[in-house]
């Protein structure tokens, strides 16, 4: 799968990086995502755990031949919890 970050105008550089996030973490969760949902303006967003531990919320655009992630930030306080409590009784 190929995948493009959208480019901070400032810095030249990935988005997430301003969220201290890596394009390694970030396909992770695009590999495996805990959780899928439908975002908005056509775009999806990807829960998951890294295999470093950490936990992120993905938010890309899909096309035929490619993913285009537009941010990523990490999981923590209430969205955590209820992510980690879906995922429980789902198992």
């Amino acid at each position: 799968m190929k995948i493009r970050y959208y480019t901070d105008s400032e810095t030249g550089l990935p988005h997430i990086y301003k969220h201290s996030i890596t394009e390694s973490e970030t396909e992770d969760i695009l590999r495996k995502p805990g959780e899928e949902r439908i975002g908005k303006e056509g775009s999806r967003i990807a829960i998951g755990q890294t295999r470093a531990g950490r936990y992120l919320r993905v938010i890309y655009v899909p096309d035929p031949e490619s993913v285009f992630v537009i941010t990523a930030i990490e999981l923590t306080g209430k969205p955590l919890f209820a992510f980690k409590r879906r995922q429980r009784k789902k198992k």
